[in-house]
């Protein structure tokens, strides 16, 4: 395959470019680079995953992998080219309903083709969504985090090291929330992109990773509609309900998003205005899916709640013991203490007593300390 490239546009990890196509034959291609002359290997396996789900993607709503090149130190992803730009692009001012209303139907059927499938995208945002603005299809990109997995548990990483794109990324999935990531995380980002789209502003600001994911968990946004007045409240009503912190308070799954919205998009052209409806009708969940709500343990966890502000404000420290039948909930009572760590920019660490690794001396503390001394090693010197 012969390529004559123009560099189309990049993000903070990649560069598109495209093929000129000199001749007519020629296939469209998108050729992705690391931005780096040296990328980091995490960087190059996102590519080799990205390409080994190839058979799994359809030209129909992804940018589809034809090869994965390496040549002279360089790796190059290629990938089908659906044409269009990415809506980060397009992004700026408030997108009129008129507009908002079809292209958000169209991320939010593609989106459910991308669940159909089994995969999770976990980094969707505007610069993996790419629009043709004459015909209003919508394709996706950026599939080198997909997970094969309906359900996965975030490790609580440092800020800094967490794969994605912290300003859309789901509380869950910044490791914080003792929760899993499933494909409602994706719906979580689905509504920080429609909130950038309908009020041409992000819900959060943050100055740091830590405030990012402080603002994903526990910070409530302002509702679009009072961001801006001529957003309808069925609209914002939308948006809100997919930036729910708990993935069973948002919709289940793209389709009822996508079936909100038709409605909202029928009102507005037929009558200029949208009435107040309920949400979530057509919103039936395609598998079952356990709770992971905790039940019947307020109590406990305001105990360690109440420990960690006492240290917190007094710097004296204690020893909260957690004690229990094997498999009755303690480390899920335990790590209910992320959610408020997070916002006083505390540290955490956890190791676990396991009954096939009781020969062996300190075991649980070297667990511990290994996960939270590790990324701090990897910190500059200056933070340490």
């Amino acid at each position: 395959m012969d390529f004559d490239l123009r560099v189309a546009w990049e993000d903070g990890e990649r560069i598109f470019y495209r093929n000129r196509r000199n001749r007519t034959d020629d296939p469209a291609v998108l050729a992705v680079l690391p931005r780096s002359e040296h990328p980091a290997p995490l960087v190059l396996e996102r590519f080799a995953h990205e390409y080994a789900l190839k058979n799994q993607l359809s030209s129909a709503w992804a940018a589809r992998p034809l090869e994965l090149l390496r040549e002279h130190g360089h790796v190059m992803l290629v990938l089908e080219d659906p044409g269009g730009r990415p809506l980060e692009e397009l992004l700026g001012a408030p997108m009129e309903i008129g507009r908002f209303l079809p292209l958000a139907i169209n991320i939010a059927a593609v989106l459910g083709k991308v669940h159909q499938q089994g995969l999770v995208h976990k980094d969707v945002n505007p610069a993996n969504i790419l629009v043709d603005e004459l015909t209003g299809q919508v394709r996706l990109t950026g599939f080198g985090m997909a997970s094969r997995l309906l359900r996965e548990r975030q490790s609580s990483n440092p800020p800094e090291t967490i794969a994605g794109t912290l300003a859309y990324m789901a509380p869950e999935q910044t490791g914080r929330m003792n929760r899993s990531i499933d494909s409602r995380s994706d719906l979580y980002a689905l509504g920080v992109t429609f909130y950038r789209m309908s009020t041409g502003s992000l819900p959060f600001s943050a100055a740091d990773p830590i405030e990012w994911i402080h603002c994903h968990v526990a910070k409530a946004p302002v509702p679009p509609s009072e961001q801006l007045a001529t957003i309808p409240g069925p609209v914002s009503s939308i948006v809100l309900k997919l930036l729910a912190k708990n993935a069973e308070e948002r919709y289940q799954t793209a389709a009822g998003v996508e079936s909100d919205l038709r409605r909202c998009l029928l009102e507005w052209q037929a009558r200029g205005h949208i009435d107040d409806f309920q949400l979530g009708k057509e919103d039936t969940p395609d598998r079952l899916v356990i709770p992971e709500k905790l039940y019947g343990r307020a109590k406990e966890v305001s105990a360690l709640i109440a420990a960690f502000d006492r240290i917190a404000s007094g710097g004296r420290a204690e020893l909260v013991l957690v004690s229990g039948y094997s498999g009755i909930g303690k480390s899920a009572v335990v790590n209910e203490l992320q959610k408020v760590l997070t916002s006083s920019r505390a540290l955490f660490a956890a190791g676990k007593f396991d009954q096939y690794e009781r020969d062996i001396p300190y075991s649980t503390l070297a667990k511990a300390f290994k996960n939270l001394i590790r990324p701090l090693l990897g910190r500059p010197d200056a933070e340490l």
